[in-house]
């Protein structure tokens, strides 16, 4: 652990619309992925915490739900989550896409509210990989005309591009501080929160566009066996008779290649052969349900 005087340390959050590369970023950042990645809109829905340890700091990152008008109240939720993180961290990440041609409703709509807060906001525009240099600049002037942003750093979460100046940015914001967590570690999050996360993501990434945001993992079991072999049992719950038979498919076939994509990465982040027993079963309406959330742990008790 590091307490060394000029030691740096400190908590960030990644704030934005939806599907605007905050979980690629954070990823990025810390070197592994801990958060799930999808094209699909308002894909993390709680708080992830991710950890970078330099030499000189360590930076603990907030990736936060996107920001958006809610539907339902799990998407209430996912909100209240994300303006609340403003106000419990040192510096503020607002993520935006190169690709825009104005500053639209969504983003101006967080802006109003990082206007009140007195976190320093470094604005992050991401994905400029896809537009030319004149487009970038002219976009940099467009958003500096709406805030008082601390800084403009204009990144590739997806190749990497400018993101280590990023950091460096990031870090002379912080103040001098004691290293909160050991060098190697590099999330608080439990292992159960990650396994189910990773077979979630694999369901939003083979059934695309015919499941919609209404699926929600929960672990039973994990339990060592012999020859070190871990049984993980999962239930994958969905809202309809009809997003049922989607996942588990013909002759169970799409729900063998979910287990056998996520089973990959649980080996991975569990150093061990795993077996994974997949369920899957019917909630109505989970996303309106106050009990349903709170046993899910996405509102408090």
């Amino acid at each position: 652990m590091n307490n060394n005087e000029g030691f740096r340390s400190g908590f960030v959050a990644l704030v934005g619309r939806p599907n605007v590369g905050k979980s690629t970023l954070m990823n990025r950042m810390v070197g592994r992925k801990l958060a799930i990645m999808s094209d699909k809109p308002q894909t993390t829905r709680n708080k992830i915490t991710a950890v970078l340890t330099t030499d000189g700091a360590q930076l603990v990152f907030i990736d936060t739900p996107g920001i958006h008008k809610p539907k339902h109240k799990l998407g209430e939720y996912m909100v209240n989550v994300a303006q609340n993180v403003f106000h419990e961290v040192d510096v503020v990440l607002f993520l935006v896409e190169a690709g825009e041609k104005e500053v639209g409703a969504g983003d101006r709509y967080i802006i109003e509210q990082l206007k009140e807060i007195k976190t320093p906001v470094i604005l992050v525009i991401n994905k400029i990989d896809t537009v030319e240099k004149t487009v970038l600049l002219s976009l940099i002037d467009m958003y500096r005309q709406t805030c008082n942003f601390r800084e403009i750093v204009p990144v590739s979460a997806l190749d990497g591009e400018n993101v280590d100046e990023l950091v460096s940015v990031l870090t002379g914001l912080l103040p001098e501080g004691p290293q909160y967590y050991p060098d190697d570690m590099i999330t608080d999050q439990p292992e159960r929160m990650i396994i189910k996360e990773i077979i979630r993501e694999k369901v939003l990434h083979l059934t695309r566009d015919e499941i919609p945001h209404s699926v929600a993992v929960e672990i039973e079991e994990i339990k060592q066996r012999q020859n070190e072999l871990v049984y993980v049992r999962a239930v994958i719950f969905i809202e309809r008779d009809s997003q049922k038979g989607i996942i588990v498919g013909k002759s169970g076939q799409m729900l063998k290649k979910i287990g056998a994509l996520a089973r990959g990465e649980i080996e991975n982040l569990l150093g061990s052969k795993v077996y994974l027993d997949l369920w899957v079963k019917v909630k109505k309406d989970w996303r309106n349900s106050d009990n349903f959330l709170r046993d899910m742990g996405f509102r408090d008790n």
